[in-house]
């Protein structure tokens, strides 16, 4: 799998530690492109860390029984997060950063190392080959049924989308792409990260879209926190 200037064939080109970069609520899956503002000065320093090696980076959310007044620092983490690489950078002129990170692959957090940094160093294991395989499972979706709860979910909400875009799309772009974007609070968005395929992930995604369609009917939001 080409990203950016790397190849990476399997979890033995990726490192047993990485940056962690904790967010709550953000999805990054393979292949996918996550574009993030950085300002806070250890995230910061981070990237500069990440550009100056192998430009890897770990996007993971904090738990979810995790209290909102634990600093970001030393909030628990989830099991499993994406391997991220930074294939665009700008410079805002104000300290800021413009980053891109194209999704890797997916991996499980094992545990954290003391590298005394400002920053969050996570042990980890990529134990998903298949985020490997470029469109791995499509032939096991049913794009059919999933564009029709696309449709609804559109019509529900007054929305429109590039239909000719969407059927020149791959369907493992369309259902990562989907999921990244989705409404969807962080529990939603951690299960459609650790859905075990991408049949699962289209299925997972189909039924949460459901159920905020039945939420809509009766009058409650599509969203969830």
């Amino acid at each position: 799998m080409q990203v950016g200037n790397a190849s990476y064939v399997g979890p033995a080109d990726l490192p047993g530690e990485l940056p962690l970069f904790p967010l709550k609520g953000v999805l990054l899956l393979p292949r996918g492109l996550l574009p993030l503002i950085v300002f806070e000065p250890r995230y910061l320093a981070m990237v500069d860390a990440a550009l100056a090696g192998n430009r890897l980076i770990g996007i993971i959310q904090p738990r979810f029984d995790a209290a909102d007044d634990v600093e970001e620092g030393s909030a628990p983490l989830c099991e499993v997060g994406t391997v991220g690489r930074v294939t665009a950078i700008a410079e805002t002129g104000d300290g800021r950063y413009q980053v891109t990170l194209t999704g890797v692959c997916r991996f499980r957090l094992t545990g954290e190392a003391e590298a005394g940094l400002p920053y969050r160093i996570g042990r980890i294991t990529c134990d998903f080959p298949s985020d490997f395989e470029l469109r791995a499972g499509e032939e096991e979706v049913d794009r059919a049924a999933f564009l029709a709860v696309f449709e609804a979910y559109l019509d529900a909400n007054e929305m429109e989308a590039d239909w000719d875009a969407v059927e020149k799309a791959s369907t493992e772009a369309l259902i990562n792409t989907l999921s990244m974007m989705s409404p969807y609070g962080p529990a939603e968005k951690q299960a459609l990260l650790e859905a075990p395929n991408l049949r699962m992930r289209a299925e997972t995604l189909i039924a949460i879209t459901e159920i905020a369609l039945a939420r809509a009917a009766d009058g409650a939001s599509t969203t969830f926190n």
